[in-house]
């Protein structure tokens, strides 16, 4: 399987459900900003409310970064507003919810577990130009950290601006970078 850091954003048009109301959303939406595809594998179930409730935890600070999310299922923009209805947790949440019964996204970014018409657990940070900076891809069982997710939305935004710059491990803004060189190769 080939990797997929710099893929380009292919085109798609689907529904979603924001804030109350459905919308229609395609490429041009995630274009000229950093954007998080979080994808998920249904609504009603069980680890995929912790984690969108985790992502509308963290939501500001993404904000404050000038990263969208849209989280993304294979159910429809209905059942998305069904469960928002049904449940405090999911009424709470401020970003996007991207309806992919078709699964156009999920086969665009590879999570889609066709024989089950679900979503791997699969996160995309795209950059402005709607290339892919990083993904990480979790089977269904495995939940992921909000929080982890900013600091790494950080990071790559910090090698966006400043590409003569590397970011170590457990780097957080304001804290020192690396800047490569063959001064450093085998010190570290």
């Amino acid at each position: 399987m080939a990797h997929m850091i710099g893929k380009q954003l292919e085109s798609f048009s689907v529904m979603g459900y924001h804030q109350g109301e459905f919308k229609s959303y395609t490429e041009r939406d995630l274009l000229g900003r950093w954007s998080v595809l979080f994808f998920y594998p249904a609504d009603f179930t069980f680890v995929c409310p912790t984690e969108l409730k985790d992502l509308a935890e963290q939501y500001e600070g993404f904000k404050a970064e000038g990263c969208e999310i849209y989280s993304v299922s294979e159910d429809t923009h209905f059942v998305h507003k069904a469960w928002a209805d049904a449940s405090d947790t999911i009424k709470a949440i401020n970003y996007p919810m991207l309806g992919d019964p078709a699964g156009v996204l999920a086969r665009q970014f590879g999570v889609l577990v066709e024989e089950e018409g679900q979503a791997l657990r699969g996160t995309f940070l795209l950059n402005p130009d709607g290339k892919i900076v990083l993904y990480e891809i979790h089977d269904m069982g495995i939940g992921r950290n909000a929080e982890e997710l900013l600091r790494k939305l950080q990071a790559a935004k910090f090698v966006h601006e400043h590409g003569d710059q590397v970011c170590p491990a457990h780097w957080h803004p304001g804290e020192d970078t690396l800047t490569p060189s063959l001064d450093l190769v085998g010190l570290l």
